[in-house]
């Protein structure tokens, strides 16, 4: 079975080859892993306790965050930071609490073997869902400690079917699952793994220090003063459509409501777009934005990094990608005590049904439906206070995963 696997990814790795020539992201991931030898041959591991993290992209990194500056916080202890995706590499590749960050080498039993052997990592932590079963062959082989951090499994996983007993077999390279809830413990322990706890997500922990961290924009203070705002994070074309339907719908109930809006991905396209969407004469680019577009009715973040903070302007937040393939991140804005809207691809996501339920967010398919939410939570004050604060209670009360999986760690003498 491992000599298919590693077929599957010589064929997976090829293909991105290919793709490479016309899209801009698989030329990045191949790319970016040239020459990775020679990289790793210069660094100095040697005489270092190396603890290597590895995130498959930006939302993984930030889960793993807490836990990498905490490791960091001693100055004896380096950090690897490795990242599957472009998205993720391409934007912490100067993470000044790593000492050294690159792109994972291709999952083949040479790389993997070379790879280890470099680092010698004291201790090894793949965040959430990445499982590379050559390099967990190696790490075993070498009784290296593994650790998921805020793990996730689903029924539907492979693992916990017949035909996944070889993968399956596989996990036997972690020293420890920390697990994200309940469900993911119960799943593992009924294909015999005793060796998990449920110590919650780190994401929970990271954004109440990205709040706390938070600095105010005075211009952005300007934009949104003496007006109710709603913040559009990650959004894609159909969520701005609905949202353009929304601001017409408000204008006529004579509503001041102003839109900062912030796509998933930002190219001049995108914002082109979005520009397009809701006149061009009523937008202006964060990145161009003067003290005399004060008056202009949507702010357009054309760069990447803000949105976690941009939620501390909003009156309520609409959260993009739950018209289409899924919703994105919904505690960075649920942090700061407001409502929360989002279409109905929600379910792989156990905090969005955590809102739901506890009265906090709601979920949106249609104008009507957006329409209705918004004018009901904009023409009442008391009531959009009363929802916010069910939302900071809920981040607040599921703090506390960082400390539960130090104190494990501390236990086995890895830290």
């Amino acid at each position: 079975m491992r000599l298919l696997y590693t077929l599957f990814i010589q064929i997976y790795t090829f293909s991105i080859t290919c793709y490479a020539a016309v899209n801009d992201k698989a030329n990045l991931w191949i790319n970016g892993r040239k020459d990775w030898k020679k990289k790793l041959q210069s660094f100095n591991f040697k005489g270092h306790d190396i603890y290597w993290f590895h995130c498959a992209s930006l939302g993984e990194f930030e889960q793993g965050r807490p836990l990498m500056e905490t490791i960091k916080a001693d100055e004896k202890n380096k950090i690897l930071l490795t990242f599957f995706s472009p998205s993720g590499y391409e934007l912490r590749k100067n993470y000044k609490m790593a000492d050294w960050v690159l792109y994972l080498p291709a999952d083949l039993p040479k790389n993997a073997e070379f790879f280890i052997n470099a680092v010698n990592p004291k201790a090894v932590f793949f965040i959430k869902y990445e499982f590379w079963f050559n390099y967990l062959f190696e790490l075993k082989k070498r009784a290296i400690p593994v650790f998921l951090v805020s793990g996730i499994f689903r029924e539907s996983q492979y693992f916990f079917h017949w035909y996944g007993a070889w993968a399956r077999k596989q996990l036997g390279a972690f020293s420890c699952f920390f697990l994200q809830n309940q469900k993911s413990l119960e799943l593992l322990n009924n294909v015999g793994f005793k060796n998990a706890i449920v110590t919650g997500d780190t994401r929970f922990d990271r954004v109440l220090q990205i709040m706390k961290e938070r600095k105010r924009m005075e211009l952005l203070d300007v934009f949104v003063k003496n007006t109710m705002v709603t913040v559009a994070g990650s959004t894609y074309v159909e969520d701005e459509k609905l949202l353009k339907k929304a601001n017409n719908f408000l204008e006529k109930s004579h509503l001041k409501v102003k839109f900062i809006i912030a796509p998933h991905v930002v190219t001049q396209n995108r914002i082109r777009e979005i520009e397009g969407i809701f006149g061009i004469d009523q937008c202006v680019r964060f990145s161009i934005m003067k003290a005399e577009d004060m008056h202009k009715k949507v702010l357009i973040i054309d760069n990447i990094g803000m949105l976690s903070s941009l939620y501390g302007h909003a009156t309520l937040a609409y959260i993009g990608g739950g018209l289409g393939k899924g919703i994105h991140n919904t505690l960075e804005a649920a942090v700061y005590g407001i409502p929360l809207i989002f279409g109905n691809k929600y379910h792989k996501f156990d905090e969005a049904k955590a809102l739901i339920e506890t009265g906090a967010a709601f979920v949106v398919t249609n104008e009507v439906a957006l329409n209705n939410k918004l004018l009901s939570l904009f023409s009442d004050e008391k009531l959009r206070k009363s929802i916010g604060l069910k939302s900071s209670n809920y981040v607040t009360e599921q703090k506390g995963s960082l400390a539960k999986i130090i104190d494990e760690l501390k236990m086995r003498n890895i830290l």
